[in-house]
């Protein structure tokens, strides 16, 4: 990870145009949402296929992929992948939680990528593919942190290793480029690396073995 300081400059605005609607869900992708709409925001892997496990969702409102927590501002797909800004390539995730629980998106996130690996997942590697879930506030944060210490006690009934997820207030989201965003939807064969560790993670930490979303 760069320092502050050595991170790249960045800019005042974005470089590229950021689409208003989503293509699958029809619905707005950029704030303001209706009323009652929260958002999550998680970094899991490549997010082509990362926002096709939201936005899949009954509950779902609309998702986009960005980049967050980092410190270059405003940056590009190129400057992220240079490893220099800092930032994890983050999905937003837009939803109702009267019919879909921030716990459920927690057992999705934790479910469908491998939260061992570090700057990693799978062959994508680099610091923008690293774990993390940045929350919106401490109601957010007080779930994560419980499902996560519940879901490393699953992997390691099972032998396997220590989460590297990182829990974090949610630092400015910047969105990515038009082409990046609804990848998997643009592309139904395209990329995409993600893959879990083969435990399932419940809701009370249980475990079934079985693939969630």
């Amino acid at each position: 990870m760069p320092d502050r300081d050595d991170a790249l400059p960045g800019r005042e605005t974005y470089p590229f145009h950021v689409p208003e609607r989503h293509t699958v869900l029809g619905n707005r992708i950029q704030p303001p949402y209706p009323d009652g709409i929260e958002t999550a925001y998680f970094a899991l892997g490549c997010f082509w296929g990362a926002e096709r496990l939201f936005w899949r969702l009954d509950g779902v409102y609309s998702t986009a992929v960005g980049y967050q927590n980092g410190f270059t501002p405003y940056p590009t797909y190129e400057e992220v992948c240079s490893g220099r800004t800092g930032h994890a390539e983050a999905v937003l995730v837009a939803f109702d939680p009267e019919v879909v629980s921030y716990e459920r998106l927690l057992q999705v996130f934790f479910t469908e990528h491998d939260p061992t690996q570090g700057m990693r997942q799978g062959n994508d590697v680099g610091t923008q593919y690293r774990s993390g879930i940045y929350y919106a506030d401490e109601r957010q944060k007080q779930t994560a942190e419980r499902v996560l210490s519940g879901y490393q006690d699953a992997l390691k009934g099972r032998g396997l290793g220590q989460i590297t997820t990182t829990v974090e207030p949610a630092g400015q989201f910047y969105f990515a480029e038009d082409h990046h965003q609804q990848y998997l939807d643009k592309v139904p064969n395209g990329y995409c690396g993600l893959a879990g560790t083969g435990v399932a993670c419940q809701a009370g930490a249980g475990v079934d073995g079985s693939a969630v979303g």
